[in-house]
């Protein structure tokens, strides 16, 4: 009996460790948000843009380095939900925020500060998330709105993790969100194994539904609520 009790050990440890978190998506109406997320969980890319209306669920799964199965709960949250009454329910218990702009639009840029003190609210006594500022659109380069100086002079002031990227070219998504991954789970990721892990790791897309106000949130989703952020972490250019 001993001696199958050992094997039964021996076999869990190979087992691989399984963490979840809950990351949000925030930002103005057609930034990308959508398209972040899309890109990310199944690699595809929409050519005609669709308002979120509420708030969409995406999830993907990852392995990391050290057999650790990660699972990242991803909330497409609506552009125009920013002064809804849902909004501080959707985003609490985030153990990552990506605030998102197209770089080709100012403004959507400017309203980061509305975004950012909405999450600082909803968090306030309690530790921050990781939060990312994310630059989309780089594909549009040549229609650059907004200067890399000012993106990084915000994420510097506000001690934020930056990140440029194209949902529609696909240009350091993954990466960004392995990352996140990582940072979370308080995995070091060197540059070879960020590029590797970001081109065979399949996606697992759940079957969601759009959420209004009305509708309530799954229960999958309030669990993921528990848990705290993570450290660590590197600047993705």
């Amino acid at each position: 009996m001993a001696g199958v009790g050992k094997s039964h050990a021996e076999d869990s440890d190979d087992e691989p460790e399984s963490l979840q978190y809950k990351v949000i998506i925030l930002g103005d109406g057609a930034c990308g948000k959508t398209s972040i997320a899309m890109r990310f969980t199944g690699d595809t890319f929409a050519q005609q843009y669709k308002q979120t209306i509420g708030c969409d669920f995406f999830m993907k799964r990852l392995l990391l380095p050290g057999n650790l199965n990660v699972a990242l709960q991803i909330w497409d949250i609506g552009g125009q939900t920013i002064g809804g009454k849902m909004i501080g329910n959707y985003i609490f218990g985030a153990q990552a925020v990506l605030l998102v702009y197209d770089i080709t639009n100012y403004q959507s840029f400017q309203d980061l500060e509305d975004w950012y003190s909405l999450v600082a609210r909803t968090f306030k006594g309690q530790p921050m998330p990781r939060i990312t500022l994310v630059g989309n659109k780089t594909d549009l380069a040549h229609l650059r709105a907004v200067k890399v100086d000012k993106h990084n002079q915000f994420a510097d002031e506000n001690e934020m993790f930056s990140c440029f990227m194209s949902a529609k070219t696909g240009d350091n998504v993954s990466q960004c969100f392995h990352r996140i991954a990582a940072d979370l789970a308080g995995v070091v990721l060197t540059k070879p194994e960020i590029e590797v892990a970001s081109k065979v790791v399949r996606a697992e897309v759940v079957n969601h539904q759009q959420h209004d106000p009305d509708t309530p949130m799954p229960r999958l989703l309030k669990q993921a609520d528990a848990g705290k952020p993570g450290s660590g972490g590197c600047v993705v250019q």
